[in-house]
């Protein structure tokens, strides 16, 4: 909004402004960069909302797939408990402990059993359950790369919203700088190329006000 606010003062004063390089096309530039600046904010703002919700899921999802887990590793120690080879694999697919042993544990479930089906079917064990645990590590996967914000479009909105706050940010630091020197002695025009933001911010934090 200041940027806006920046362009209309400006604009004003484009005849003295340009005698010290700011041109009229760069005021005219100010309410091209914050409306994408401002894009720029609401599309990484929808991704962020999309990460806390990819939280809320994963708390409630979580649970489940655990529980499944746990459930198949039992069936598979059953079905499997006279063949110490395939027992072996079970055990290993069981070690380790966090979010993402939880997933690749239910990709190697599913492999293993689809690889090794008789045992199970002696044992009256669902086969589809195999395909479940398939889905679900999947699913979990993307569920906990956007719980943690490392997919990569919520990573490449942020970027592109830094990107874009930063080149309007140097457009309009530039034309402020030029305003305060060319009006230094006009009170009421120099008043313009400051931020109120800034100033609202000094009167209530004493940090800011001492820098």
């Amino acid at each position: 909004q200041e940027a806006e606010n920046l362009h209309h003062w400006s604009m004003d004063d484009a005849d003295q402004l340009k005698l010290v390089g700011i041109t009229l096309a760069m005021i005219k530039d100010l309410p091209v960069r914050a409306g994408a600046c401002r894009e720029a904010q609401s599309i990484w703002n929808k991704d962020y909302r999309s990460q806390q919700e990819a939280q809320v899921q994963w708390a409630e999802q979580a649970p489940l797939a655990y529980a499944l887990h746990n459930d198949l590793l039992a069936s598979m120690r059953f079905g499997y408990r006279n063949n110490d080879a395939l027992l072996s694999r079970v055990r290993a697919i069981a070690e380790g402990t966090g979010h993402a042993d939880l997933i690749q544990d239910l990709n190697d479930i599913a492999v293993l059993g689809r690889e090794n089906p008789d045992p199970l079917t002696a044992i009256s064990f669902d086969l589809t359950q195999l395909d479940l645990a398939a889905t679900r590590a999947d699913e979990m996967a993307d569920l906990l790369a956007e719980a943690n914000g490392d997919k990569a479009d919520q990573n490449e909105s942020k970027v592109i919203r830094d990107k874009a706050y930063t080149y309007l940010k140097a457009l309009v630091d530039e034309i402020r700088e030029a305003g305060k020197y060319v009006f230094r002695k006009d009170k009421n025009r120099l008043k313009g190329y400051s931020s109120q933001y800034r100033r609202n911010k000094r009167k209530t934090d004493p940090d800011e006000a001492a820098e």
